[in-house]
Order: C-alpha cells, then sequence, then structure tokens
C-alpha cells in the first residue's frame, strides 16, 4: 500500500459559483427543443476561467498563507502561450516567489492539477467556462465554477489522499479544434462501451490499495453524462452515499464534486472520487478529525442554491454567440503591459498606501500623502479582502459594455481608503447609499487581444 504521505494531504478547500442562472425551459422555449427542468450555472460576461479560479483560491487560503506552487487546470484558458496561473498569482499577493503553471485542453487535466499540488505541497486551482451550440447537452448540462485546495503535510491536513489508480485509452469521445468555441461528441453509446470497464478497473484498484471494500462516500464525474450515470449507479449499490452529479463543470467538475463530498463528510469516512474523461482516474481520500472545523465557509449547495436568473439572449450575448448593436462609444484602448507591469501590486492584488505619518490610505497608492504632505513614508494597505460602504453612485446606460447599464460606484473602505469602482453582479435597484460591498477580480474588457483584469465591487448580499 503506498503511504499516506507521498500522496497528500488537503488542508483547506473553497469553490466558487458565479450568481447568475439561466433557466433550462427558458431555454427550450426559445429553441424549441426539450431542455429538462431546472438551472444551470452560468458565469457572468466579466467572469472567465482566471477570475473565477482566483476568486476560489482566495477564499482556500488564509491571510499570510504563500503556497510554493499554483497549478491551475482549465478547459477555457484566456489565454494561450501565456501562463493564466501568472494572474492568479499576482492577484493572491504571494510575492514573486514560488511556482505556477497552466494544466490545460482536456477535463482530465483537473486531476493533473491536483496530483501536481499534492506532490508539491502546493495550491490546486480548477475552473472552466463550459460553453455548448446553442440547444446542445454541453449548453443545458454544463455548469462555470471553480474549486481550490491547499496542500500540505498531515500535521493540520482534513482529508488525506490514501491511494489512487488510473487507466488511459485513446478513443474519440469528445474533441474540440483549437479555435472552436465548443466541443463536439461522438455517437453516445460508443462511449459507454469504452468508459464503463475503464471505470470498474480504476475504482477496483484504487479501493484494493487503499484496502477498502465499500467508501462511505462515492462520486463519478465525466464530461459523458450517461457514463457518469450508469457509472453513478453501479456505485450507488456498493456504498452508502453516492454523491449526485451536479452537471459537468469540465476541468473544475472534480474539484466541484469533492468540496461537496468535503462539506458533508465526517470525520473518518472515506472518498472514492472517480474522474473518467480520455480514461479514468480513481482517487480514496479518508478524513481526518479536523473535517468538521475545516469546512469552506459557504457549503457549495448553499452557493447552488443562491443566484438570479439571466435571459437566454444575454446569455447568448455574453458567451459571443449572439451579436447585438454596442453602445455608440469608442471601444476602449488595448492595455498597455509596461504600465501594468510597473502596477502589478496595485492592478492584480489591489494593494494601496498608508501613510506612516498620519494613517490616510491612498487607493490608488502614492508617494505623497494627501492627508499631510509626507513624501515616500508609505506602507503597504491590501484591500482585496476589505469590504466598504457605497458613498455614492451613478447609472450609465451609454457606457461601453456588453451588459449595460454600467453602475460605478465610491467606495469608502472599512479601515480607510475611497476609490471609484464598477459593481459587478447587481441591478440599478439593488444599490443604494449605504449598500455593503466586498471586492472581486473580474475583466473590465477586452481591447486588441488583451484582458484587461482589475477589481470590481459586489454586494455583500444581493
Amino acid at each position: 500500500m503506498v503511504s499516506v504521505a507521498s500522496l497528500g494531504a488537503i488542508h483547506s478547500y473553497a469553490t466558487y459559483v458565479p450568481r447568475h442562472r439561466l433557466q433550462r425551459e427558458e431555454l427550450g422555449a426559445a429553441l424549441g427543443v426539450p431542455a429538462g427542468t431546472g438551472e444551470r450555472v452560468v458565469a457572468s460576461f466579466d467572469e472567465d476561467s482566471t477570475t473565477m479560479g482566483l476568486e476560489a483560491a482566495r477564499r482556500a487560503l488564509g491571510d499570510g498563507d504563500r503556497p510554493g506552487s499554483i497549478h491551475f487546470a482549465t478547459t477555457s484558458p484566456g489565454y494561450l502561450d501565456k501562463t493564466n496561473a501568472g494572474a492568479i498569482h499576482a492577484a493572491l499577493d504571494v510575492g514573486d516567489e514560488g511556482f505556477a503553471v497552466d494544466l490545460a485542453g482536456a477535463a482530465r487535466c483537473g486531476t493533473g492539477a491536483l496530483r501536481a499540488a499534492a506532490a508539491s505541497q502546493g495550491l490546486a486551482v480548477l475552473a472552466d467556462v463550459r460553453t455548448g451550440r446553442p440547444g446542445s447537452a454541453d449548453e443545458r448540462g454544463g455548469i462555470d465554477g471553480a474549486a481550490a485546495f491547499r496542500f500540505g503535510d498531515g500535521s493540520a491536513a482534513i482529508a488525506e489522499v490514501v491511494a489512487q489508480a488510473s487507466r488511459t485509452a485513446e478513443f474519440m469521445d469528445r474533441w474540440r479544434l483549437p479555435g472552436e468555441a465548443s466541443s463536439r461528441q461522438w455517437e453516445e453509446r460508443f462511449g459507454v462501451e469504452v468508459y464503463l470497464p475503464l471505470i470498474r478497473a480504476a475504482a477496483a484498484a484504487a479501493l484494493a490499495a487503499a484496502g477498502i471494500e465499500q467508501p462511505d462516500h462515492a462520486a463519478v464525474c465525466s464530461p459523458h453524462a450517461r457514463v457518469a450515470r450508469q457509472a453513478t449507479a453501479e456505485l450507488a449499490g456498493r456504498v452508502e452515499h453516492a454523491e449526485p452529479a451536479l452537471g459537468h463543470a469540465g476541468a473544475a467538475d472534480a474539484g466541484l464534486t469533492l468540496a461537496g463530498v468535503l462539506d458533508r463528510a465526517g470525520p473518518g469516512e472515506t472518498i472514492l472520487l472517480v474522474n473518467a474523461a480520455d480514461g479514468c482516474d480513481a482517487t480514496v481520500l479518508r478524513t481526518t478529525e479536523r473535517v468538521e472545523a475545516g469546512r469552506q465557509a459557504e457549503a457549495l449547495e448553499a452557493q447552488l442554491a443562491g443566484g438570479r436568473d439571466v435571459p437566454y439572449t444575454t446569455y447568448l450575448t455574453w458567451r459571443g454567440l449572439l451579436e447585438r448593436e454596442p453602445p455608440r462609444r469608442p471601444e476602449p484602448d488595448r492595455p498597455a503591459g509596461p504600465p501594468a507591469a510597473r502596477a502589478r501590486e496595485w492592478k492584480f492584488a489591489f494593494v494601496g498606501s498608508r501613510c506612516e505619518a498620519c494613517g490616510f490610505v491612498h487607493v490608488p497608492p502614492t508617494r505623497v500623502c494627501k492627508g499631510c504632505g509626507a513624501v515616500d513614508r508609505m506602507q503597504r494597505a491590501p484591500l482585496a479582502r476589505r469590504q466598504g460602504t457605497v458613498a455614492t453612485y451613478t447609472v450609465d446606460r451609454l457606457a461601453h459594455s456588453p451588459s449595460p447599464p454600467v453602475i460605478d460606484v465610491v467606495v469608502d473602505f472599512d479601515g480607510g481608503g475611497r476609490c471609484t469602482l464598477e459593481l459587478a453582479d447587481a441591478r440599478p435597484d439593488e444599490v443604494a447609499i449605504g449598500t455593503r460591498v466586498e471586492m472581486t477580480f473580474r475583466r473590465l474588457y477586452t481591447a486588441g487581444g488583451v484582458h484587461n483584469y482589475f477589481w470590481k465591487a459586489r454586494p455583500t448580499e444581493v
């Protein structure tokens, strides 16, 4: 049996689920096709895998926690030929030290990020935006979201990796050419014939290596919905709890599913996590006595229960599948590399400056104090985790945006500092003077092939 220490231990975890929801009945009515009932989670127009991954990572890490490595898994990277994990690393405000790398392209890279982070005692970040052609199973059955797991030694673990096993096979089930927005799938029955034997073999091997006949929890992730249903049905006959599928989240699916189990698992319970994508990876974990105290602040189930409806036409516009008349305003200029690099702590980590002489907080940071005039007597003032209050606001219905109107708010931060920011995830009737807000990392716009990432305010309760 493989030693537990060599396979990794989870110290903390967190998930991020966007607030918008697409009702499947509306989708079906718009296209005249059966789409089922319920809703799917939808990332906003200003969210992508990088911003969602950062939100999950922020929740998984405590103040001052500096992971030595970040392994970022996604099938929907914001950039190619550029490390997206670098933006996450910068936004976490952990300095220049450490290793950050992308694992991108296929749903199986989620397992790769988890294993790599476990081996290096680092941070695994899994995030995806799932886009399918209108009316497709991917469109109605996908889910956008992110999960992050902080690995370390066994001293403060909430769950330990006991065993793992994998099976790999080359077959044409799902694929997407570079530059295409959505995936294609082969005939459904073919995937079932190939996947089920691989799942049975990998699950049996992992359980045997762990010395377990019947785990307390079992969950199957697969982009092939029928495979996930059939394999879960098989496992449900052998275990006490089989976790339901959430709707597939691409590379983030294994992370979201595991987090959902950790939200409910008790101390000393075993978990079988199966990720069937281009093969099968089975992982057996055992929770520790710290699991209840170490749960994420807001359970995945609670995050999924909240949300606001978004019209289907708006969703299509956000994904670039419906081109609508833009506001009659000039498009923004491409963000320049040199000033972004020079202001990295402000732009990515949202760090202001506090005067050592009088305590005045400057947002953005400056060398000369506006309060007392002191020069070069500034301390760092991180504000990304601070909440604030709306002092005043304006609603701009003509500003360039894929989802007008734009709401700009002046925020007074707790502990000092005032800044004008765009408000995310809110309608004009949901903001007022005195509204409490928190910070969220978003994509302001994209121009000239460059994403302008920065921070927005978001109501703490909507």
